[in-house]
């Protein structure tokens, strides 16, 4: 797919967002990446052979206080390749990449992985 295709995907989940959560996403940019980098890896704390198919960066609304200001934006990057990769067919690529949109700006709003891996089990 096209990055320019690969993007609208990504703006369609912003923009489906419920608008309590949408007004809420401040200071942030939401990016597409081919790959994450080997320094995104380390830091993610990936094995050999793992990859990210999102990233958060930045500090979580929950860790802010009156010193928050003046920073640069907390950054969500959404990789291309590896959702391409591990998922073949267009309505699978849709469906991750709102998965992974939606990850990724839980941990922006201070949602961690393992009360995330929570929460998917409450929905199964």
């Amino acid at each position: 797919m096209d990055r320019e295709k690969f993007e609208g995907l990504v703006a369609n989940v912003i923009n489906d967002l419920p608008e309590e959560f949408g007004a809420k996403l401040e200071n942030i940019a939401i990016v597409v990446e081919d790959r994450p980098t080997a320094v995104q890896i380390a830091r993610a704390g990936l094995k050999y052979g793992q990859t990210l198919l999102g990233l958060y960066e930045g500090v979580p609304q929950t860790k802010r206080g009156s010193y928050y200001g003046m920073v640069l934006p907390d950054k969500i990057t959404i990789f291309q390749e590896p959702i391409e990769a591990k998922y073949r067919n267009y309505d699978e690529i849709v469906a991750e990449v709102k998965r992974v949109v939606k990850h990724e700006i839980a941990h922006h709003f201070g949602i961690s992985d393992a009360r995330l891996r929570q929460m998917q089990k409450g929905e199964d």
